[in-house]
């Protein structure tokens, strides 16, 4: 896995919570459907613009609320990666630990806007936004996240290091299996 995540940004406020992200009308989809419903109460529409390897970048308290399973959705539409200047720590856990990346960068959100392309090495904490030229340096993650990372989340790196069944590990690498069991790990 390349720790380097370049992509078109979505720029979104402070405390976005997972019932907008995961509404509960939603949950009763299967992820292809519910993923349709990401962020409708706040930005409608907005899932018929994403595309597979855009990044979201949003303000502070991202993710307050309960521990729904929004990583898997972000992941079905392609999101590379969610910077935020401040994550609630259970949907920091439950995104890392469903495979996509996530990067804790205080005041970024001052220094980009909806379509910018932006760059982001989660290894190094250096982000940069392309269409300005500004960039800004955060904490990196640290090695055993970029691990979990790299192996597609901690259920498909419990299946490599033997933990688990490793004919699981395709369904895990796929996203088959991070929406029902990312809480529980």
């Amino acid at each position: 896995m390349s720790t380097t995540i370049s992509g078109r940004v979505w720029l979104f406020g402070n405390a976005l919570n997972t019932d907008a992200m995961y509404p509960a009308h939603a949950m009763k989809l299967d992820i292809p459907s519910a993923a349709k419903h990401v962020f409708h109460s706040v930005r409608p529409g907005w899932t018929d613009a994403v595309r597979p390897g855009d990044i979201v970048i949003a303000g502070t308290n991202f993710g307050i609320g309960s521990s729904r399973p929004a990583a898997a959705l972000f992941r079905h539409l392609g999101i590379a990666a969610l910077i935020a200047e401040e994550f609630n720590s259970l949907f920091f856990r439950n995104a890392v630990n469903a495979g996509l990346p996530v990067l804790t960068a205080p005041g970024v959100t001052q220094l980009f806007r909806d379509g910018d392309i932006g760059t982001v090495d989660i290894a190094t904490g250096h982000y940069r936004n392309e269409t300005t030229g500004v960039d800004g340096t955060a904490h990196p993650l640290p090695a055993l996240v970029l691990e979990i990372l790299s192996s597609g989340g901690v259920l498909a790196r419990l299946a490599e290091q033997g933990y688990l069944p490793i004919e699981l590990l395709d369904a895990f690498r796929s996203g088959a299996i991070p929406a029902s069991a990312e809480g529980a790990a």
